[in-house]
């Protein structure tokens, strides 16, 4: 493969930096959404208005799934899509249609997978930290973790004050994280 050059250099920067943090922006929105966390949070009031934009319109032509917020799934897919499409664009100067839909389904599962393991991680920082009471990124933190954690703690007993949930969900979501890297090459 050939060097990029300078200008293909940045604008793969840019590609990455502005599509990957609105797609994580909308990701984070569904699944805040799908724990049912307050939305009266600041951090939610955030994402609220960075999205209502483009999802309010889609919302009127694309009905929800049950709890699913399926205008989020669409464009979060969709923007991943044309994030995927224009790298191999710049990168190959191809497009590969068929390549392109699959490789932009894998990267928005991994994306997924990132959340929560970022989210755990945080939980774990916190909660090393201490008096957190108040703080609200804490609360949409737990709201976010607690789908995943609740069932592992069902099965994995506290071992003296230490919960190991988070860790046996951080290994969970590392193997299903290798899984989907290794099905979606």
């Amino acid at each position: 493969m050939l060097a990029l050059s300078l200008p293909s250099q940045i604008a793969v920067f840019l590609i990455e930096a502005i599509f990957s943090l609105y797609i994580a922006a909308v990701l984070l929105r569904l699944l805040l959404g799908f724990a049912r966390a307050s939305f009266h949070n600041p951090l939610s009031q955030f994402l609220v208005k960075i999205t209502n934009p483009v999802l309010v319109p889609m919302r009127r032509f694309i009905p929800a799934i049950g709890s699913v917020d399926t205008s989020a799934v669409l464009l979060a897919f969709i923007l991943m899509f044309i994030k995927v499409s224009l790298l191999f664009l710049i990168k190959s100067h191809q497009l590969y249609f068929p390549a392109s839909l699959l490789y932009a389904l894998g990267e928005l599962l991994k994306t997924i997978i990132w959340i929560y393991f970022i989210a755990l991680m945080l939980q774990a920082i916190i909660s090393w930290v201490g008096n957190t009471q108040g703080n609200p990124i804490i609360s949409l933190i737990n709201s976010l973790t607690a789908p995943i954690l609740r069932p592992i703690r069902k099965v994995v007993p506290l071992v003296g004050m230490m919960d190991l949930s988070p860790l046996v969900a951080m290994l969970g979501l590392q193997v299903l994280l290798l899984t989907v890297t290794h099905l979606f090459r």
